[in-house]
């Protein structure tokens, strides 16, 4: 049974309500904007979405990761795109930093970052070494005159990475035959180098771009976490990242179910409701016991996560079935509202949103890779 408590509920009421009200009436405006619009991240900093499992000292709320899902989740249900940027931007930016860091680069840090007055991006992927992260060419070379380490390399699909108040990028590199290491680039380093946005099939409202290092060079302070741990300490992100894809994919094929069925009670045709036609409910009532699913799973392994307990088999298993169950839940939208789910609207965005959670924060494939060396099966 998934611990669920009355601050969880009245979290998620609070949430919901500040999704619905503030964000979702200019969400198509945002889309059609094709760039992060920052009013919109001002206001998730305001109601404290970016410090919700940071420490107090930092700003943040001191919550579970329970309650950074359920935001996720709201969120992700008005706006695939908002979503990705809380969930990139807690995960994959401040807490890298809050996990791995030393006091000293907390301290210059985090409290920005946990306000959510700045961004942080995570520059892992590369265009020859996605799901093969362990095929980093991204290279560091230490000078020892300057007390520096020399960066180069690229990176790709990195969100968070141009905005205007992105502040940081941590990014992994070889610092030895067979040995990554991961550093801290401020923003504005010379040799840090952000590409033009991509143009996305969708998660259009986010920022996503590819990051150029030439030359790039940082202190020898920056190295974050020890020399040669940088694959691992980032491999262990991406299990926390895994549980708040999840919460995402969640938060899409929920919106898609209750979409369809609002709009299968109002839809008429043949001298009634489309909802009637059992070709249609019995697709919803699936997605219903998809969507139940997911949540277990999702919080199932949000919980053991918050209990300190091991969760890289629950996250894989989370993240594999809520992001396919998101794209099964479009396309059954998009066939219930028929053409009107073909032109620009809430269905026809979440369409496009929802193929991307399938591959980023590792693909399926990867994730049965995860789930089948979990179960001891023999690494081939």
């Amino acid at each position: 049974m998934i611990e669920r408590t009355d601050e969880h509920d009245s979290f998620r009421s609070v949430v919901r309500d500040f999704a619905r009200r503030e964000l979702a009436p200019r969400i198509d405006e945002w889309e059609a904007a094709a760039e992060l619009p920052m009013e919109a991240v001002t206001k998730m900093a305001e109601l404290g979405l970016f410090g919700i499992v940071f420490p107090e000292e930092w700003g943040g709320s001191g919550g579970d990761f329970t309650s950074l899902c359920i935001a996720i989740e709201e969120i992700g249900q008005v706006s695939q795109s908002l979503g990705i940027t809380l969930s990139a931007g807690v995960g994959l930016g401040a807490n890298p930093i809050h996990s791995f860091g030393t006091p000293e680069q907390q301290a210059q840090w985090l409290p920005a970052l946990v306000a959510g007055t700045a961004l942080g991006a995570f520059g892992l992927t590369e265009p020859d070494a996605g799901s093969d992260a362990g095929g980093t060419r991204t290279k560091a070379a230490y000078d020892s005159a300057t007390d520096e380490w020399v960066i180069n390399g690229s990176k790709a699909f990195i969100t968070n990475s141009g905005t205007p108040i992105t502040s940081v990028v941590t990014v992994t590199a070889v610092t030895a035959p067979g040995q990554i290491s991961s550093f801290i680039v401020p923003a504005g380093t010379p040799g840090l180098i952000i590409e033009p946005a991509y143009n996305k099939l969708g998660w259009h409202a986010s920022d996503t771009h590819g990051i150029t290092l030439v030359d790039c060079r940082v202190p020898a302070a920056n190295m974050l976490g020890p020399q040669g741990s940088g694959l691992r300490n980032f491999l262990a992100i991406l299990d926390d990242g895994r549980i708040a894809i999840s919460a995402l994919a969640l938060g899409c094929a929920r919106a898609c179910l209750d979409l369809s069925v609002e709009y299968a009670k109002e839809r008429h045709a043949f001298g009634g409701p489309i909802g009637r036609f059992q070709g249609l409910a019995f697709q919803m009532a699936d997605l219903a016991v998809a969507v139940q699913n997911s949540h277990n799973l999702t919080y199932g392994a949000a919980l053991l996560k918050d209990q300190g307990k091991p969760f890289r088999q629950a996250a894989a298993m989370a993240k594999l079935y809520s992001t396919e169950t998101a794209v099964t839940a479009t396309r059954i939208a998009t066939q219930v509202f028929g053409g009107s789910g073909f032109i620009e609207s809430p269905v026809a965005r979440f369409y496009r949103d929802a193929k991307i959670l399938e591959v980023g924060e590792g693909t399926s494939e990867i994730q049965r890779l995860v789930i089948s060396r979990g179960l001891g099966l023999p690494v081939g």
